[in-house]
């Protein structure tokens, strides 16, 4: 048997989908896409539901970058829908009502927990001290001599940081990194985006559209509901697709410790419940998310007709997401890895493994167990893709 294609990409979400597409057509391969899912996309992937609302199956996903590389390349496979992503916080407000005010934690955000004059009093007194349009972290603002501005930061700790983490990573107060605490903002500024970078928006027509134009080359093979593993085979060195020896390029986008059949244990992850629930009305919330910090056992609601610009007057879709461990059921998706030093040590027995096989090139949150932006992980795809080429 001689093999039909000169390049093997296992997973069509982002990270393969960009290789194959610079394999084929800058490299000239004739490359097979290997994909476990009924669809592309990866977690990017988005349809509409029953009622006709285009959702994002997997979670939210909005595409910001500082990168002019990856916004150039996207932009060849969708036009753009301008949208400014915000988030707001929902929270008791201590008398026995609710609040809401912008996340990151800003000066609006200051005024609501406050009170108007005593918030701007504290908002004047920090930009005094750290500088209009600064973003200043927690640790700054602990380390501050002055006892307001200490308290600040308690604050922002305890009603956005310390419960919504315990939600989403399944810790206590004291098993959260003091490292990641110390990080996290305070935006001295009244721009209530989320993401303040270059570039931003979404896919005019959707994720699953870009990476259907993204895949359309005549050097690309998509096969979908394929269990890439089942055709696999890795010993000695030496790469077997389908039973036959391999010496082209495998990009391999999936589970590390899947590839190697678990044997120095299974890598930990957190993965999510998605409830997704239909409702007869314009609009649920105003907002595309809205993190619930501190009580509630979801850590945010999403809107997608906010996102995607959709309009369908009279009914809207939201999901809630509750976070838990991963057990590794066929059900469940691996979407964060949790990254520690024993995990990391872990992992990298995986990757020695990889590097026993040359053509072997591990891409992607899974492959790499870190944590990729959209934005990331299409500029590392290129990177790997120039090295290749």
């Amino acid at each position: 048997m001689t093999h039909t294609f000169d390049a093997l990409v296992v997973g069509a979400g982002f990270a393969g989908a960009v290789a194959a597409r610079e394999l084929a057509e800058r490299g000239g391969k004739r490359v097979l896409v290997l994909e476990r899912r009924p669809h592309v996309g990866g977690n990017a992937y988005d349809c509409q539901d029953e009622a006709g609302v285009l959702i994002h199956q997997y979670g939210p996903h909005i595409f910001h970058t500082n990168n002019p590389r990856v916004f150039e390349y996207l932009s060849r496979f969708t036009q753009w829908r301008d949208y400014q992503h915000r988030v707001i916080a929902n929270l008791p407000d201590g008398k026995g009502g609710r609040m809401t005010f912008p996340v990151p934690f800003n000066l609006t955000s200051l005024e609501t927990a406050y009170g108007p004059e005593r918030g701007r009093a504290l908002g004047g007194k920090l930009m005094d001290r750290y500088g209009a349009e600064t973003k200043v972290t927690i640790l700054d603002l602990r380390q501050s001599g002055d006892e307001e501005i200490r308290q600040v930061a308690d604050y922002v700790y305890e009603h956005v940081f310390v419960h919504y983490t315990m939600k989403q990573w399944g810790q206590t107060p004291e098993e959260i990194d003091p490292n990641t605490t110390a990080r996290v903002p305070v935006f001295l500024s009244r721009d209530d985006r989320y993401f303040q970078d270059a570039y931003q928006g979404m896919p005019l027509e959707g994720y699953t559209a870009l990476f259907d134009r993204m895949l359309d080359h005549p050097n690309i093979t998509v096969e979908l509901g394929q269990d890439a593993l089942k055709r696999l085979g890795l010993s000695g060195g030496t790469i077997r697709v389908d039973g036959e020896p391999f010496s082209g390029p495998v990009i391999y986008t999936g589970q590390a410790d899947e590839l190697f059949a678990f044997r120095f244990g299974p890598l930990p992850y957190r993965t999510l419940d998605f409830r997704f629930e239909t409702l007869p009305q314009d609009d649920f919330q105003g907002y595309g998310t809205v993190n619930y910090t501190v009580d509630e056992d979801f850590t945010r609601i999403t809107e997608f007709k906010h996102l995607t610009g959709q309009r369908k007057p009279g009914v809207t879709t939201i999901v809630r997401e509750y976070s838990r461990a991963y057990t590794g059921a066929p059900e469940e998706t691996p979407y964060y890895a949790i990254l520690n030093p024993a995990n990391n040590a872990q992992y990298s027995r995986y990757q020695a493994e990889a590097e026993q096989y040359p053509n072997l090139h591990l891409l992607g949150r899974l492959a790499e167990y870190k944590y990729y932006n959209m934005d990331a992980i299409v500029a590392r795809a290129l990177e790997l893709a120039d090295q290749l080429i």
